[in-house]
């Protein structure tokens, strides 16, 4: 492997780990706050919602420093996606995405999290987003 893979994946995985940590003392992986929090007209929850402040916050000022570098610490270049156009298929996978949400309170994130619960919910819901993700790639394949 090389020094700069090795950073880079060194730097993920702190990252996750990272990312993983606060969403556990946060207690987004308890289903019922996230429900809690789409409820605004029921027992709502806006805890969330300062979560998601505190990672734009940081991810701001991070973005900041980094973007005044001329390349990334482990890369020669920055590497951006391309812009995306919305389309239907956006669209209809926003919309798929959020009603499972909603549904079940997992997002992918918190869900793997929450996996080494080895709860029954949490388990069918991962096996549930690997088929669809599977799904969804065969399809892509068509």
């Amino acid at each position: 492997m090389k020094p700069s893979s090795l950073v880079h994946s060194a730097g993920a995985l702190t990252a996750g780990l990272v990312c993983g940590a606060g969403l556990l003392l946060s207690g987004m992986t308890v289903p019922s706050k996230v429900l809690h929090f789409l409820d605004p007209l029921g027992a709502w929850d806006p805890s969330l919602a300062f979560v998601m402040a505190g990672a734009i916050a940081v991810y701001a000022f991070a973005y900041r420093l980094i973007s005044r570098r001329s390349a990334p610490i482990a890369a020669p270049t920055f590497s951006t996606p391309p812009p995306t156009r919305i389309d239907p298929k956006l669209i209809v996978g926003s919309l798929v995405f959020g009603v499972g949400w909603g549904l079940s309170g997992y997002c992918p994130g918190p869900s793997l999290i929450s996996l080494s619960s080895a709860a029954l919910p949490v388990t069918l819901f991962v096996l549930a987003m690997a088929i669809g993700t599977t799904a969804g790639m065969l399809l892509e394949q068509l």
